[in-house]
């Protein structure tokens, strides 16, 4: 079993606690879910919004899925995110899902464009990015900036999701996430 319950406690992946979590963006915390168990199979989400209530690590286990080594292989991928979880730990000295979520606070994009047409004319413009789209792009960003960290390299997906997310929470430039919310924001900015 992936946690263990003590009332309304619960530690993701039978270790950490889900309490006293810290949001600096007041934004996205309604779309990250922390309450539930985390389950190597839920039945996942049903309708359009149900994905707000699924636990975010979850959501992390399903982005991990995607892809062509580990599609339909959630338990492999339930593996992966544990060992990255336990490697954070290991390196930060802190408790893994408040950097994993200030990671998706700053891996999250606020602007992003769209394109009008007038007449003939494509005209792209800048708008405001969802709280939801804005936690589904960080952790696809985030997984994708794993997997290419890991392809072709020595170091274990494990290792690359663990340095991913801790570059994403200390903003550094040089993380895949961190580099491409930059480049959004960049392109929205010139489209205002």
């Amino acid at each position: 079993m992936a946690e263990e319950s003590f009332g309304s406690h619960f530690l993701v992946f039978g270790k950490w606690s889900c309490e006293g979590l810290e949001f600096k963006d007041l934004g996205i915390d309604r779309c990250i879910g922390l309450e539930g168990f985390i389950v190597p199979y839920s039945t996942g989400a049903k309708k359009r919004f149900d994905k707000i209530k699924m636990p975010i690590v979850e959501r992390l286990i399903n982005k991990i899925m995607r892809g062509e080594h580990n599609t339909g292989k959630k338990q492999k991928a339930y593996n992966i995110v544990k060992e990255a979880f336990e490697i954070i730990a290991e390196r930060t000295n802190k408790n893994p899902l408040q950097v994993f979520i200030t990671a998706i606070e700053n891996a999250g994009p606020r602007e992003e464009i769209v394109r009008l047409k007038f007449g003939g004319i494509s005209v792209p413009k800048s708008v405001d990015t969802s709280p939801l789209r804005r936690v589904d792009q960080a952790l696809m960003n985030i997984a994708k900036g794993a997997k290419r960290s890991a392809f072709k390299s020595k170091r274990s997906i494990s290792e690359c999701l663990a340095t991913e997310i801790i570059a994403a929470a200390n903003y550094d430039v040089r993380a895949f996430s961190i580099a491409k919310k930059e480049e959004k924001e960049r392109i929205a900015k010139a489209a205002r």
